[in-house]
């Protein structure tokens, strides 16, 4: 075997620390995509949740509208929150079964609301009648809302759901400057 052949051979393959310093890299760059993904995921978990009560809202705003029926948004807990309509022959606030989207909904671990009503703060939570279902905000069967503002929070982050001055439901982040408009 002549030297340029043991040359050849030693010179095709990586050394032990190359391998070590790619290894490092990428365990770098995993760690740093995992931790930014697990603190964007809380953020976008929010956002989600923000998100779909806003959007279930305008959507029941609209029925009340086509219905001409009474709605309603009650809130059993912190972490959780169901639509009603009033029966005008019961004279009562019940759940609605005929549509599946307005049934109660919990807020992942970690979410939580927390509501104003006509700029008062609105105590949260389970009621001496559990068939009291009376809704923390109404909506009415021509659109008007209970004037109100329901932030979805989480430890580090809120949003607010709130009606605009057209009486369009609207999220905003509290920490966002910038006016819409």
């Amino acid at each position: 075997m002549s030297t340029n052949d043991t040359h050849r051979a030693a010179s095709q393959g990586f050394t032990l620390v190359e391998i070590l310093i790619v290894v490092v890299i990428i365990g770098i760059v995993t760690v740093g995509a995992l931790i930014s993904f697990g603190l964007l995921g809380n953020d976008r978990q929010l956002a989600d949740e923000t998100e779909r009560v806003r959007a279930l809202m305008s959507y029941v705003q609209e029925q009340a509208e086509l219905q001409t029926r009474e709605y309603g948004i009650y809130l059993p807990d912190n972490a959780s929150y169901q639509f009603v309509a009033f029966d005008n022959r019961t004279q009562r606030w019940n759940k609605v079964p005929e549509d599946d989207a307005l049934r109660l909904r919990k807020l992942p671990s970690g979410i939580d609301l927390k509501l104003k009503v006509e700029a008062r703060d609105v105590v949260i939570g389970k009621r001496p009648d559990a068939r009291d279902l009376t809704p923390h905000i109404m909506i009415f069967s021509n659109g008007d809302l209970t004037p109100f503002e329901l932030t979805v929070e989480s430890a580090d982050k809120q949003m607010i759901i709130a009606a605009d001055e057209q009486g369009k439901i609207v999220a905003r982040d509290p920490d966002d400057k910038r006016k819409a408009g």
